[in-house]
């Protein structure tokens, strides 16, 4: 062997020897430091993850710990260590502390929650409490150092440390119904305690009216294709109205409970620290004023919203509503939220078989919208979809025209009468009634006469006859938006569908009393069948009754604007299609100011072209309003 070769052979093998002793005595990567290759996701997640999400702290908070070499400690019960980062951000001012003890305090909140422990005394409730005051602090303190930066991850997280704290802390012990607690008095935290005031002074309805309120972040949406969530401060809540009416409909309410801490964290180690609980319905700007700033609050507008659609009965509300001579609830305009002046009123009004559950998906949307949200206020008509269409149509008109009364009745919101009535199929031919003016058309139609006065009819039964058949325009509807309207009738209503209609619908009785009022006229006037004893709304589409084919003509009434909306199935021409129900031949009328084509059956409420195309319209609408309006001022 050369010498060249015994060195090299030496060197090998002290190489070996010493990287042998380093692996053994651990001193080659103490902590296993390096850098692998991953996702981004992967990587996001080391960073951003926090509490919230799983439980779990995050890396400046585990830095934190480091700092006070308290990583050992906090795995035990955490107050000791809770206290020493306490005392260190009293002495220190440190803004950063104060984060660091709001997630600490928000997971020892959790392993107390999961803790099945029947000898456990503490209370993650106070831990939870505890994580919403260090937020709120981290976020407003005035005597820590300088504000957190808005950039800054700990800023959002710091937030729903805070909301979702909060929301914990209201809960009853050892509860599972999230049910929110929201009483005055004195609360304890491991960094002191609060002297907590109740104000409901923001909420629109009285409290009286509340069976309960509950967290709208222990619930997942089902069926709607968007939840609307604004970013901001609190923790948010639906409020539950007592059962309502002979049907114990209970009512939702979107709401958020607001923490305010009147004190520093010095304040604490003396004395209670005031703090007031602040409850505020979610129905306008949705802001609220901490330290001179106006800022958002956490809002969850579609969870009341599913939340109230739990209820098994409204879901057969088409159908009894249809059936049943009995109102289960009663037909009425109805609002989803409290009346608020300065916006428009959007009236949905839904179909035969139908119920105002159909316009879910479409309201959900449209609330999404910040514009339509903060100009419009959305109505529903509720009616019995199995009587005559005039019939349904005048409790349109007169529950319209009571609901305004109602709410202004000295007339003073312009936002009133700048109503848009939205109708699906036979909803369509209702909100037609109440913005047209048919004169006696409809009549010399129905009696097959060009001049009534020639006829010899009593007077009683002539006012009748009037009542059902001549209309004029609502004074304060100005756009009605059409979908899917069989202005021509439904080839679908035919002879075997009304005869089969008859036998199971049950009319009220002043629909039947009407009929039979009718009935001796029938005959003397030579009434076409449509009108019947018993007339169904089915009847009232059938596409051989006359006066649906005159209605059809004639157009809107003046200063009102019409838009047409109508489902079509297939991809072939439109023209002569069909929507399962309806061809487009009945649903087109020439004096929409737009026609826009769905591909779709008949029922398309909740189809994504047809709610954007009522968003577009919508959004048009206000442009034709007055200017406070259109700019969202509110009336004098």
């Amino acid at each position: 062997m050369s010498h060249f070769a015994k060195i090299v052979r030496s060197l090998g093998s002290t190489l070996i020897s010493l990287v042998l002793c380093v692996s053994l005595s651990g001193c080659l990567s103490p902590i296993g430091a390096g850098a692998d290759k991953t996702t981004p996701a992967r990587a996001y997640r080391q960073t951003r993850d926090n509490p919230i999400s799983h439980s779990q702290i995050s890396a400046s908070t585990v830095s934190l710990l480091h700092r006070f070499d308290q990583d050992a400690n906090f795995a035990k019960p955490p107050d000791a260590t809770l206290k020493l980062i306490h005392q260190k951000a009293l002495e220190s001012h440190d803004r950063d502390l104060l984060y660091g003890l709001a997630e600490l305090n928000y997971v020892a909140g959790e392993r107390l929650r999961h803790n099945v422990k029947p000898w456990e005394s503490r209370d993650a409730r106070d831990y939870y409490l505890a994580a919403a005051v260090y937020g709120w602090l981290f976020l407003f303190s005035t005597n820590s150092g300088p504000k957190p930066n808005p950039f800054d991850q700990r800023y959002r997280d710091a937030c729903d440390l805070y909301n979702y704290g909060l929301g914990w802390a209201l809960t009853e012990k050892n509860s599972t119904n999230a049910t929110a607690v929201l009483t005055a008095g004195l609360r304890q935290c491991p960094a002191g305690s609060l002297d907590i005031e109740l104000s409901q002074q923001s909420m629109p309805w009285e409290s009286s009216r509340f069976d309960k309120f509950i967290l709208a972040d222990h619930f997942l949406v089902r069926g709607l294709s968007t939840r609307n969530r604004q970013a901001g401060l609190g923790a948010p809540l639906v409020g539950v109205s007592v059962p309502d009416g002979s049907a114990k409909l209970r009512r939702t309410l979107p709401a958020t409970a607001l923490l305010r801490i009147h004190g520093e964290l010095a304040d604490f180690a003396s004395k209670p620290v005031p703090a007031s609980l602040e409850i505020y319905g979610i129905s306008d700007e949705n802001r609220v004023e901490v330290n001179g700033e106006k800022l958002p609050l956490e809002t969850d507008t579609t969870l009341p919203m599913a939340y109230a659609l739990n209820q098994s009965l409204v879901w057969k509300l088409g159908m009894s509503q249809f059936l049943s001579a009995v109102e289960m609830i009663p037909t009425d305009v109805y609002l989803t939220q409290p009346y608020r002046p300065g916006r428009i009123p959007v009236v949905f009004v839904h179909g035969t078989f139908s119920s105002p559950v159909w316009w879910a998906e479409m309201m959900n949307t449209l609330m999404a919208d910040p514009l339509l949200r903060s100009r419009y206020q959305f109505w529903y008509f509720l009616y019995n979809s199995g009587n005559p269409v005039v019939y349904s149509a005048d409790r349109l008109r007169s529950s319209l025209s009571q609901k305004i009364t109602e709410l202004d009745p000295e007339g003073k919101d312009p936002a009133l009468s700048q109503m848009v009535l939205i109708g699906h199929s036979q909803g369509g031919l209702l909100i037609k009634l109440a913005a047209t003016s048919t004169g006696d058309k409809l009549l010399e139609s129905l009696l097959k006469t060009n001049n009534v006065g020639d006829l010899n009819i009593p007077k009683p039964e002539m006012d009748l006859l009037r009542k059902y058949t001549c209309f004029e325009p609502l004074p304060f509807v100005k756009r009605t938006i059409f979908i899917s309207t069989p202005h021509r009738g439904s080839y679908a209503a035919g002879g075997f569908a009304r005869s089969l209609a008859r036998k199971f619908v049950s009319l009220p009785s002043t629909v039947v009393k009407r009929g039979s009022e009718l009935s001796g006229l029938k005959e003397k006037l030579n009434l076409p069948e449509e009108l019947s004893d018993s007339p169904t709304s089915l009847d009232s589409m059938s596409t051989q009754n006359p006066v649906l084919q005159v209605l059809a003509d004639i157009p809107v009434g003046k200063g009102i604007k019409a838009n047409s909306i109508i489902a079509v199935q297939g991809t072939g021409d439109f023209h002569v299609g069909k929507d399962g129900l309806v061809s487009y031949e009945s649903a087109h009328v020439s004096y929409a100011e737009s026609e826009f084509i769905v591909r779709s059956f008949h029922s398309c409420q909740g189809k994504p072209p047809t709610i954007e195309e009522v968003r577009r319209i919508l959004r048009e609408h206000l442009k034709d309003a007055p200017p406070n309006l259109a700019h969202g001022a509110s009336p004098p």
